[in-house]
C-alpha cells in the first residue's frame, strides 16, 4: 500500500481535504473519497470527457488527473454548476431541450458548455461543435444538445448586466 498524501483544495467553492495515494486518479478522489459522483467514469482514458470538471478554471478529463495534483487547486463539478434552488441556464437549457438520454455523458457536457459559454458568450454553432468535440454521446446525437448551449447563451446575455 502506497503512502497516501494530504491534499487541500478548493471543490465548489467549499475547502475540502482528503488524503489519498499517488497513483489515484482525481475522477477516483471525487467519486470515492469526496462522494462528488456527477462526473462519470466512461472510458478512463480521457477520450469520452464524461468525468469532465474544471480544474483552476480549465475544462479537464478527471480521469487524467491525478488526485494529489489538486492540491491547493480550485475545481468545480456539475454538483457546483446550480446556485441554491435554481439550475444554472446551461442545466435548464439541457432539461428543456431533451439534450439528454442516458446521462452519463451529461455531466461532462455541461461542465464544457459552462466553460465554453464563459469564454466566449456568443460562440457560434461551429465553435461550440469544436469546443464539445472532446465529449462523447452515444445516445442523443449532437443536435440538441447544441441547442442547448445556443439557448443557454441567449438566456446568459438576457440575464447580463
Amino acid at each position: 500500500m502506497s503512502k497516501k498524501t494530504h491534499v487541500t483544495a478548493t471543490l465548489n467553492g467549499e475547502t475540502v481535504e482528503f488524503l489519498c495515494e499517488p497513483r489515484h486518479s482525481l475522477l477516483e478522489v471525487l467519486r470515492d473519497t469526496l462522494q462528488m459522483t456527477g462526473a462519470k467514469e466512461g472510458c478512463n482514458n480521457g477520450n469520452c470527457g464524461a468525468c469532465t470538471v474544471m480544474l483552476n478554471g480549465r475544462p479537464v478529463n478527471s480521469c487524467l488527473v491525478l488526485g494529489v495534483e489538486a492540491e491547493g487547486a480550485t475545481l468545480e463539478t456539475v454538483e457546483g454548476i446550480a446556485s441554491h434552488a435554481h439550475l444554472h441556464p446551461i442545466q435548464q437549457c439541457f432539461l428543456e431541450g431533451a439534450a439528454l438520454q442516458c446521462g452519463i455523458c451529461t455531466p461532462g457536457f455541461l461542465i464544457a458548455a459552462k466553460a465554453l459559454l464563459e469564454q466566449n458568450p456568443n460562440p457560434s454553432e461551429h465553435e461550440i461543435r469544436f469546443k464539445l468535440a472532446n465529449n462523447l454521446c452515444r445516445c442523443t446525437g449532437y443536435d440538441k444538445i447544441v441547442k442547448a448551449v445556443q439557448a443557454a447563451a441567449l438566456e446568459l446575455q438576457k440575464a447580463a448586466p
